[in-house]
């Protein structure tokens, strides 16, 4: 069957990953499974769906500190990553529409989602789906519209230019706080707390290739608090308003 939309088959792939090898990959995953487990921590032992997770990015973190987690994928080809940790049971996957989910109401303490909300066209459904899943908290991470990443917006040139240097970049949405904010309460969701991650845009750390110089300038921007306005992207979490 095919699903009207399906981003996770491409970050999903072998290619997808390689925007995570090496040793800056390595501090971009640390960053943000540090990021999330903390937000996970008042949930010891959780039930977590991982809509999109087939990248694997967090199903060996989270497995590891006792979550039980589930992976949703769009397409079967979305486990190939991940069949190794499906084999050591660290996880379930399930084959389904990320817009309509096969699962019911308050199926798992926990949603999350990562690497899709920038590409998933019908977003506020998909919020909606998620925090119908989730029984205690939804977090998912986003592009922010306040960041460096707007100058590919209102330039496109600039996203040619990027285009040109990391051919595998595709288009993708920015996000004001304040929309998420309106449709994550419409949906009975409250602001629990979030982390920026990066000043500077992942690509131009990629291109340096270089944590011994990336990994002191963030500290430096975040420490003035410049990455806690205009970092991105930024690790939400929100919460069952009634839990």
């Amino acid at each position: 069957m095919t699903y009207t939309e399906t981003p996770d088959i491409a970050t999903s792939s072998e290619e997808y990953a390689k925007r995570f090898s090496g040793k800056i990959g390595e501090w971009f995953l640390k960053v943000q499974a540090e990021a999330a487990l903390k937000m996970l921590s008042d949930y010891p032992g959780a039930t977590v769906l991982d809509v999109g997770g087939g990248h694997g990015q967090l199903v060996e973190p989270l497995s590891k500190q006792g979550y039980k987690v589930t992976v949703l994928g769009s397409n079967k080809a979305c486990r190939e990553k991940i069949q190794r940790l499906i084999d050591n049971n660290l996880c379930e996957f399930k084959v389904g529409d990320l817009l309509n989910t096969p699962f019911e109401n308050k199926s798992f303490d926990i949603t999350i989602t990562f690497r899709q909300m920038a590409h998933v066209r019908d977003w506020k459904r998909f919020i909606s789906e998620l925090t119908r899943i989730a029984r205690k908290a939804v977090i998912l991470d986003y592009p922010s519209l306040r960041s460096l990443n707007y100058i590919n917006h209102i330039f496109p040139l600039s996203f040619k230019v990027k285009k040109g240097l990391e051919a595998d970049t595709r288009p993708f949405t920015l996000f004001r706080e304040s929309e998420l904010m309106m449709t994550f309460n419409k949906n009975n969701f409250i602001y629990g707390e979030k982390y920026p991650q990066f000043f500077l845009p992942m690509f131009f750390h990629r291109k340096l290739g270089s944590p011994a110089i990336s990994i002191p300038m963030e500290k430096i921007f975040r420490m003035f608090g410049i990455t806690g306005i205009f970092g991105s992207p930024v690790i939400l979490k929100m919460v069952r308003k009634d839990f």
